[in-house]
């Protein structure tokens, strides 16, 4: 049965923490200077929520006994997951289950994206991994939609930023796909969301309200050479697909930006976080035909899959970008070879 106290005066960096009931992890601890004890994180503590922390106390006159009743949230286990709590969890489902859940979600960003393209859906932040696939279905639906577009003629209607972009690139570029319909994709160009201005003029660009209104209000021989006004109105759609989870960021000055960001866009977590997630998902994708054109031999794909599986823990990274980096290897020495095993210990592994 877990045992709780509460801290009747202590700090957490900087938190002031006054007649808080936590659970507690590790009892009270004398120090050169005070004293702490460690205890499981609520809300109170902020990005914190569900960490095994130590609270700084002067002395243990700053700690009693107290119930699960005393606490802010009702069960602060349901709430907080700790890593091997997740863990747990993880392996009562199947891998059925798991698949299926992470097709779900999969499909659920397909859906979405159609909802960018025809304007229901202003923004979304899409968070994962690198490696597992969250650039393909966004693209995929894409270029659907611009078919009649390229068939035409015509600039397709959305475009992919990669890579660095300062605010005033990322102005201009609002301002060519701001007409209603168009799609601008940022994927892992995340300079913009670790720009205090850029962010800025995120916020304005995805507003909740009818008329979106973007300024630029310095002088800038840039957007007069480009032809770009001062002043425009953003009736587009934008899709951010980014590997940070905006609650591990740090600054707080950041951290409040990011928040107005996120209040204004759909986030969607894929939810790869564990080397069994990423594997599911690899076995999912090559299931759906992702080795289809190697034109392997009978059992080679299954070959390659636990292959990958075996020596997860060793690749320098675990992904589908890992997966046809080992297959274009395979392909290359040709069938009834294992020389590609060789290579790949050597091209794709960490060293021992």
């Amino acid at each position: 049965m877990s045992a709780y106290i509460t801290i009747k005066n202590g700090t957490y960096r900087n938190f002031n923490i006054n007649n808080q009931t936590f659970q507690l992890v590790a009892d009270y601890k004398e120090g050169t200077k005070g004293g702490y004890v460690t205890v499981l994180a609520d809300e109170s503590l902020g990005e914190f929520a569900g960490r095994e922390v130590r609270v700084k106390v002067d002395s243990m006159r700053d700690v009693e006994p107290a119930s699960a009743a005393d606490c802010a949230t009702t069960s602060i286990e349901a709430n907080y997951e700790t890593p091997k709590r997740k863990e747990k969890a993880m392996q009562l489902e199947t891998d059925e289950q798991a698949i299926e859940r992470i097709r779900e979600r999969f499909d659920i960003l397909e859906e979405m994206t159609e909802g960018a393209v025809d304007g229901t859906v202003r923004a979304m932040i899409v968070v994962g991994p690198p490696g597992v696939g969250k650039s393909f279905g966004v693209e995929k639906v894409l270029d659907k939609s611009a078919m009649f577009d390229k068939i035409g003629g015509r600039r397709p209607r959305y475009e992919v930023v990669k890579g660095a972009m300062s605010a005033i690139g990322l102005y201009c570029k609002l301002y060519n796909y701001s007409d209603a319909g168009n799609v601008l994709v940022f994927d892992d160009c995340d300079s913009v969301l670790m720009d205090e201005l850029s962010l800025n003029i995120l916020k304005a660009a995805l507003d909740s309200s009818k008329k979106r209104t973007i300024c630029w209000n310095t002088d800038s021989r840039m957007l007069r050479q480009e032809g770009v006004p001062d002043k425009f109105e953003f009736k587009g759609s934008a899709i951010f697909i980014t590997n940070i989870k905006f609650e591990n960021v740090r600054s707080a000055k950041l951290k409040d930006h990011l928040g107005a960001l996120e209040s204004r866009c759909h986030y969607l977590d894929l939810t790869l976080d564990t080397a069994r997630d990423k594997m599911l998902r690899i076995k999912q994708i090559m299931l759906d035909g992702m080795l289809d054109h190697y034109e392997f031999e009978e059992g080679a794909k299954q070959e390659l899959y636990e292959y990958v599986d075996t020596n997860k823990d060793k690749l320098r990274e675990l992904s589908l970008r890992t997966v046809i980096k080992i297959a274009d290897l395979k392909k290359m020495v040709g069938p009834g070879n294992d020389k590609w095993k060789r290579l790949a210990e050597t091209t794709v592994m960490k060293r021992a």
